[in-house]
């Protein structure tokens, strides 16, 4: 099975959907990252921090992607929460460029009704680039959850689909410490703490210890 997410940001792979990443690695299926910007340009940070920073968002994503299993990055640089200054088509175009790549059976990415512009702006993009049309409408489209954006929306993320990541939960936030300036100490939503109680939360509805719950947006059976 090929496995592709699509991302707005360095790290958002690892909050939305990182344990089922490994999961599928672990069952043996191509994963690929498909990461659409850069999440530091708009923070207000110190001129050199924000250059270390950014010169280290690849190696970070990289060391992240290891543990996760991702098997392929691919990398674009659209403007950190200005996603809404470059035109539409462009992104598409660049999202199908991807899927026609990977070829994909299974897309993750972000919720559709985010606080982030540029998390909205993905979702759109995946849905317009796979339009269900030839080999496309065989996609399986889900979108999750982004801490420190989706819970403070207040159009409510209802998922319907849950992954059991209670043997992934530990790798899970070992890969989101190789983010070292997105983490945030508790109560802050995007804190090792945080990622946990999601996580077990969503367990709580699905019936196990740790889970990772998603909208499904596409499902076509044969």
């Amino acid at each position: 099975m090929k496995i592709l997410a699509v991302v707005s940001h360095p790290d958002d792979e690892v909050l939305g959907c990182g344990g089922t990443l490994i999961k599928h690695a672990q069952k043996k299926d191509s994963v690929c990252l498909c990461i659409l910007g850069k999440g530091v340009a708009s923070r207000e940070i110190a001129e050199n921090e924000k250059k270390i920073r950014v010169s280290d968002t690849g190696k970070d994503t990289k060391q992240a992607a290891g543990i996760l299993g991702v098997d392929k990055i691919y990398q674009f640089d659209y403007p950190d929460n200005m996603f809404d200054s470059v035109p539409m088509l462009k992104i598409v175009k660049d999202v199908e460029k991807v899927v026609d790549s990977v070829k994909p059976d299974v897309i993750y990415t972000h919720f559709g009704k985010d606080l982030n512009i540029d998390h909205r702006i993905t979702f759109d993009s995946v849905i317009t680039a796979c339009r269900p049309v030839g080999d496309r409408k065989k996609i399986r489209i889900f979108s999750f959850e982004t801490l420190s954006s989706t819970e403070w929306q207040k159009t409510p993320f209802n998922p319907d689909y849950y992954v059991n990541i209670s043997g992934q939960i530990d790798s899970k936030i070992k890969a989101i410490r190789e983010y070292k300036g997105e983490i945030r100490k508790y109560p802050h939503p995007r804190s090792e703490e945080g990622i946990r109680t999601l996580a077990k939360y969503r367990g709580m509805q699905a019936g196990v210890d740790y889970a990772e719950g998603f909208e499904m947006i596409r499902s076509l059976s044969d």
